[in-house]
This record gives structure tokens, sequence and C-alpha cells, in this order.
């Protein structure tokens, strides 16, 4: 029966994981032995080549860091082994070796080092750690201290107490941010509004005055929506109409004059027009009539009855007058020869209150208190509309070509729509809808700055600038008490006229020139404008 030796049988096999004496070089003592072939730099910095350059076969390298039956192959040992070159020559626990430091001033190169701890899964509980976790959150789920985390609780009111500042604290781990009763506290909140895209009001580079330039006084201005009683010529010459009489301001040297008065107060002026470089004014009474005033002259022309009840409404197309009335119908009057009603237009139920000719000539818009836009042709024949649109929810008087698009058309809602609407009148689609708050009276366009105008009545009684063609909102002209009635623009196209409900006419120039582009505008006509025209009327 053989028997075993225990102790020594262990010890034999300890030997065999020792390195093999004898044999060949295992790769890790190549890479030494190829690391003492390098030149190692003395205290002076002279470099001199070690002394041993070659092995003996059949011996390995002795090494000075790793104790006799150790194995250096093995990666948990920790520190690794060392060879005689000391830090120069260090082999890390993997078997790679670090870089060689050299001591010579700005050519220090590190070396590999070790700079993560592995943890061992041996020593870890996982069960029990995960079971930790889950506890402490069943327990205390907005994550208090609990006897578990072994948390010095007296530490954290300490710290608690100390983020505490003026009633406003500066971390919170807990809940949300406390919302702060002063929302200005920012100085740069200004700042960073302005600069933001896509913001629904624009910046404008221009500087636009929000006060009126000038004021005057309106008395027994009517107060009726479906009137068009304001109107500006090319000669800078503003027209009001009064109750029953007719004024003209010069905005030149601000004199003031009576034109007309009706015979009787029953009758007033329901809505007065230019003549287009002429100085002949149409007026509209509420019999019915249209006549026409030479200025110059302070003299009456014309007189054309034809309507069966008020003239609210009337555009000039070259020697076509164009008038609407409160029946729904609308009249051309060609003021060249006697009988000068030549076409009926009639599709509106209820009272036109809008009326424009396109500044090509070719279309001519109409809008009624039954809410319809009427897209007319220039054909002076009683024909049916082009194309009838019926978006708007309130009766239309607001209405203005582009001057720029003739084919474009904007157009405003009473109290029930309160929407600006832009048209194609080549195909009668809607180019877009714009909520503005408030009863639109009057629309106007600035060819200078690509913009439109709006005035509004109920309930905010004010002007504003919009942005073509994003429609974004540029500044609110707030100065009426009253809403606005009627709109109309400098010849230069630098000052708005607006009249109000409480009897004033306020001049906002909104659409300044710049200077350099004022020195190329046209010189301004002469105030005594003759034109064919005049020697036409009959």
């Amino acid at each position: 029966m053989a028997h075993f030796n225990f102790a020594k049988d262990i010890s034999e096999v300890v030997k065999m994981d020792g390195p093999m004496q004898g044999g060949p070089l295992m790769r890790w003592q190549r890479k030494a032995q190829e690391t003492l072939l390098r030149v190692h730099p003395n205290d002076n910095g002279v470099s001199t080549p070690l002394k041993s350059k070659t092995r003996t076969p059949g011996k390995t390298v002795p090494s000075q860091a790793c104790p006799a039956g150790s194995n250096p192959k093995t990666p948990k040992t920790p520190g690794g082994c060392k060879t005689p070159g000391g830090k120069n020559g260090e082999i890390l626990s993997n078997g790679s070796r670090s870089g060689i430091k050299s001591k010579t001033p700005g050519n220090k190169t590190p070396g590999r080092q070790q700079d993560r701890f592995i943890p061992s899964r041996s020593t870890t509980d996982i069960e029990f750690g995960h079971y930790a976790v889950m506890r402490r959150t069943d327990e205390d789920p907005e994550g208090a201290p609990s006897e578990a985390g072994n948390i010095n609780t007296e530490y954290q009111e300490q710290l608690k107490e100390a983020m505490e500042v003026k009633d406003c604290k500066i971390l919170n781990f807990r809940g949300k941010a406390p919302q702060t009763s002063k929302p200005n506290l920012n100085s740069l909140h200004v700042l960073y509004s302005c600069g933001k895209v896509g913001s629904k009001q624009s910046t404008s580079s221009r500087v636009i005055p929000k006060e009126p330039e000038r004021i005057l006084d309106a008395p027994d201005l009517l107060d009726d929506y479906y009137l068009n009683l304001l109107d500006w010529s090319v000669g800078n010459i503003l027209t009001v109409a009064l109750g029953s009489a007719v004024f003209l301001w010069n905005a030149d040297n601000g004199t003031i004059t009576q034109l007309m008065e009706l015979a009787t107060t029953d009758d007033y002026v329901s809505s007065v027009s230019w003549v287009p470089e002429s100085a002949v004014l149409a007026v509209g009474l509420s019999t019915g009539v249209v006549q026409l005033w030479d200025t110059d002259q302070q003299k009456l022309i014309r007189s054309m009855p034809g309507h069966a009840s008020r003239v609210g409404s009337m555009s000039w197309n070259k020697h076509i007058l164009s008038s609407g009335s409160r029946t729904g119908a609308i009249h051309h009057h060609d003021v060249r020869v006697a009988n000068h009603h030549v076409a009926t237009l009639q599709n509106h139920t209820q009272e036109v209150c809008g009326l424009r000719w396109s500044p090509d000539g070719r279309y001519l818009a109409s809008g009624g208190n039954d809410n319809l836009i009427n897209i007319w042709s220039n054909q002076m024949a009683s024909s049916p509309p082009v194309y009838t649109l019926s978006d708007h929810q309130a009766a239309v008087k607001a209405m203005a070509w582009c001057p720029w698009k003739s084919y474009l058309l904007a157009t405003g809602g009473g109290t029930a729509d309160r929407n600006i609407r832009l048209w194609n009148v080549q195909s009668g689609a809607s180019v877009g809808a714009y909520d503005t708050e408030s009863q639109v009276c009057s629309i106007l366009w600035s060819q200078e700055h690509k913009e439109l105008i709006s005035g509004h009545g109920y309930a905010l009684n004010h002007l504003r600038i919009w942005k073509y063609p994003a429609m974004t909102k540029v500044v609110d002209l707030i100065g009426h008490r009253s809403r606005v009635l009627c709109m109309a623009m400098s010849p230069d196209g630098s000052t708005i006229a607006s009249a109000a409900a409480d009897e004033t006419i306020r001049l906002w120039k909104c659409f300044a020139v710049e200077k350099q582009q004022a020195k190329k505008a046209e010189v301004k006509p002469d105030k005594k404008l003759t034109s064919g025209l005049n020697m036409c009327i009959r």
C-alpha cells in the first residue's frame, strides 16, 4: 500500500507553479530584457549603455522585486514585479511595461498607471445590497435619510440651515424651486425677450412715435361705422365731413376752409372721395345724390342723382366713379358724359360700406353689411361678380389693395368677426386670417415699409401696425378714447390721419421716410391742380 506525504506533495505542486528553471524565457521576461538593453540616463543627464546586454542561454533573469516561488505572470499580484531597472523598468501586474521616465527637463513622459478600482464580486453581497436599496425606497420614497443608510441627520439639518439665505433656498433637494413673487428681478429679461426668434411681436429698426404729431378737433363727426368721412388728396389737403358740412385742412400751412354745407340740417354728408391727381372732390349725400366740387374755386361742378338711399362709400377708377348705397346697389358714373349712369352692380342685400378699385383698375372690391365681399371686373356692364367671398362673420368696411401686388386684397370684419383676411383675387382663395381682438374699421398699406396699419373700434379703440407678410404686430398707437371710424394716408405716405368717435382727428407720423430716400423723392406738385378730367366734367 502506497503512503502519501501530503505536505511534500503540496510543496511539489507549488513548485510546479513557480518559474521554470533552465527553460526558454517567457514573453514578459523577454520584454524585461529589452528594457534593460535600452539606454538608461545617469544622474548627469548623459545616456550610457547598460552593462548587461546579453543573457546567458538557459538562465532566467533574476527579479529583485519578485520573491522566490511567486508567479510573476499572475495579474492579481499587487504592485507587479520590478526589474533591476527600478522605476524606469517597472512591470505592471498584467505583464506590460510602463514607459521609461527621463530626468531630462522638458522631456517627461508619464508612464502607465492603474487609475480605477475594480471591485471583487466574491466579496460583495449583491442580494443584501439590493434588499437594502429597495427597503429604503419603500420606507422613504422622498429620499429622506434612514437608519440603514447610517446618515447623520443632525449634519443634514445644519446643512439645510446653512443653505437658507434671506428666505431663498440656494439648493432644494426635495421639491421644485420656489416661484419668485417679482417676475422682473432678472435685469436681462428684456434683452432675452427681444432676442427670441418667432416672437409674435415684430421688432422694427426704426423709431415709431407712439404719440400723435397733431390733434385736430372734429365736432359733429357722425359716429356711424358704415360711413367714409375722411380722405387725403394728392395736393396734401385733408378733407372731413362734419355733419352737413365739408371742411378742408391744408397740411402745409394749417389753414382750414369750409367747402360746402347742406341747406337742411336733416341731411348730412355720408362719404367723401378725392379724384386721383386732381383737385376735384366727390361728396356723397344722405339723399342718394353724388356731387362733384372744384376745391380750388370752391364751386359745385355737377350733381349726379340715382341712388334711392344714402351713399356711404365711393371709389375712383380714372373717369369712372363707383358709388355704393344703403340699398346694396353699386352705380358706375362716367363723369365725361351727360348720361353719367353707365352700369349697376347688384349682389349685396344690405348697405355697401366698403368700396375700392385695385391699383391697376382691373378689379373692384365691395364689402357690405351682409358680411359679403364681391370682386367685380372692370367691364362697364351689369354683370355678376367674379368671386363672392363669405368668410367674414360681420360687416366688411375695411378694404385696401396692396400697392406692390395688385391682386392682393386686405379686408377687415366688424365686431362679431374681428379678423383681417388677405385674399388672392385671381383665384378667390384666402391667403390668411389674423385675429385683431377688436372691431376693424379701416386698413391702409405702407409701400415704403411693407406694412399695414389698421384702425380698430370696440373695444381697443387704437391703431395697430402689422409687418407683412408675417403679419406680426409692430406697435400699437393708443390715444383715441372712442372707436376709430376712418383713416387716410398723406400723399408722401409718412403720416396717417385717424378720425374717431371722440370727435378728434389725430395725425400719426408712423411711416417716416429715411433722409437718403427723401432726397430722391419727386418734387411736390402745385396746389392748383388741373387735369383733363376737370374740362370733361359736364
